[in-house]
Parts: C-alpha cells; structure tokens; sequence
C-alpha cells in the first residue's frame, strides 16, 4: 500500500514552522529568522521514500493584512487551507492557547488536523502535560504531538501520526523532486534572510530581493541582485558607510549560496528605491509574490 499527500504547516508568525519544515526534509529550503513574517511565499518540499510520498508546504505566518503584499501571503494561506489532506497547527509551548485554538477555528479547516506544540522543553512536565489536555479537549485535532523543530525532537512521533492519515494513493511527483521553486527563488531568499538578519526595526519588512542574473560559467555560478526599498533612506541604510553593509550581506549570503548550489559563486548587489513596491500589482508579480 503506497500513500501520499498534502501536508501544510499553518501559525502565526514566528510558531517554528519553516524550521519544521526544513528538519523534517533535512535540508535547508525555507528561510529562518528570529524576525516574524519572514516567510512571504508558500514553500513546498517533498519527501519521497518507499511506501510513501509527503508533499509538504510552509506558509506565511497568519497576520491581519496592512499592504497588498500581505494579502496575496494570506492568499497562499488560503489556497494552502483548500488543497491539504492533513493539516498541521502549529503553535509554541509558551504561546497564549486560546488565542491560538481561536486562530485555528477561524481558518475553518476541512482537512484532518493535527495540533503541533512546538519548543516542548521550554515548559516543566507538569505545565506541558496541562497544555496538553486543554489542546485536546479543544476536540478538533486528530492528535496532539509535542516537538522540538530545532533540536528535531519528536519528529519520528509526528510523521508516524502524518503517515496513518495521509490517503492511499500513487506518488504526485519524481522521485528525485525535492521543490516546486527554482534555484534562482531559493538565492534570492538567501539574500533576503541575510537582511533580516542583519537590520534592525522596519528595514526587512521594507525590502525585497530581485535575482536578475544567474549565469553558470564553467568555474563558478554569477549572480546579479536588486535589493528593492521604498525611500532613499533605506537605500543608504542597506548600503552603509562606504558600502560596507552591502558588502557584509553580499559575503554571508554569498557563503550560504556557496554551500546550497555546491559551486563557487560571483555575487553582485545592487539597491534600487521603489516607493510603495507592496501596494503595487506590478511590483508584487515582478517579484514572485503573485
């Protein structure tokens, strides 16, 4: 009997999911940051192996709308809610649970859910096993599971759960499949999380990172990107003094870009200010976010 699926993460921002997403497929695909909302797109990653295929998609934290931008990630949410065969709420130990039970109940979901409880070692025994019972007397999950994304723990518990749920039925993919996203996509989101990382209070949520040249010569792979900001401000902050903020994020995404392609790698950055970019259609689809 073979089986395979749609198996999507929902949260809020910040609950761990891409981290899940990526110890589960045990590689790095999804972009994580301490920063919330750093997921923009709908990520998918599949994981094949006898007996079964899972096909897994990380989504955009679940945010009230300020700009375009967010209401198309709420639209990945969405069209993640219509296609799932099981459903994994994720939260985190020390999150406030009725607010998170409320959360799920509003997504209206059909698909089978199962409630994931993430950083379990951050609370005693005795507050995990009361959180616990309240988080299965909610009544709408088909399991409970207690995990630790980043130390992987509890995994092998959650994809027996995700596997005695998923439905019969022929692999979707190639075996060799490992995303739907290009090579291109997952550089340019090197480089945005770099920025994360490295700014400071609004900057992050402000930029935007267009791949405009990827061209594998023989020795090495050379890349081109536009950072995009919205003022002439954010353009000086990215650059910094004589340059040197480029040419930090430049040299650690470089790195990790280095080490995802397997190749050596000519990385340029450029900065381009495009007021309002999130409220514009045209801007959004240029980048991938429509």
């Amino acid at each position: 009997m073979h089986r395979a699926g749609f198996v999507n993460i929902f949260g809020k921002p910040n609950a761990g999911k891409s981290t899940l997403l990526n110890a589960l497929l045990g590689e790095k695909l999804a972009i994580v940051t301490p920063k919330v909302q750093t997921t923009r797109h709908r990520i998918m990653a599949v994981v094949t192996e006898p007996g079964y295929q899972i096909v897994f998609s990380d989504t955009p934290g679940i945010i009230d709308p300020k700009y375009k931008m967010h209401e198309k990630m709420m639209g990945a949410v969405r069209s993640a809610l219509e296609d799932a065969d099981v459903a994994l709420l994720m939260m985190e130990a020390k999150d406030n649970v009725e607010e998170c039970l409320a959360m799920f109940d509003s997504l209206k979901l059909k698909a089978t859910c199962l409630l994931v409880i993430n950083k379990m070692d951050v609370l005693e025994q005795a507050e995990l096993d009361a959180l616990i019972e309240r988080c299965k007397a909610w009544g709408k999950a088909k399991a409970v599971i207690t995990i630790s994304a980043l130390q992987k723990k509890g995994l092998d518990v959650l994809l027996k759960q995700i596997l005695e749920f998923l439905p019969e039925s022929e692999a979707f993919y190639p075996e060799d499949t490992l995303t739907d996203r290009s090579t291109r996509f997952f550089v340019g989101e090197i480089i945005r999380e770099k920025i994360f990382l490295l700014f400071e209070e609004e900057i992050p949520y402000h930029t935007a990172v267009l791949v405009t040249q990827f061209e594998e010569k023989t020795t090495l792979t050379k890349i081109s990107a536009e950072i995009i900001v919205t003022r002439e401000t954010q353009k000086g902050i990215i650059l910094g003094e004589k340059g040197k903020s480029i040419k930090e994020i430049g040299s650690r995404a470089r790195v990790d870009i280095e080490k995802f392609l397997d190749r050596k790698v000519f990385l340029e950055l450029h900065v381009k200010v495009r007021p309002k970019w999130r409220d514009n259609d045209l801007y959004l689809k240029e980048y991938g976010l429509i």
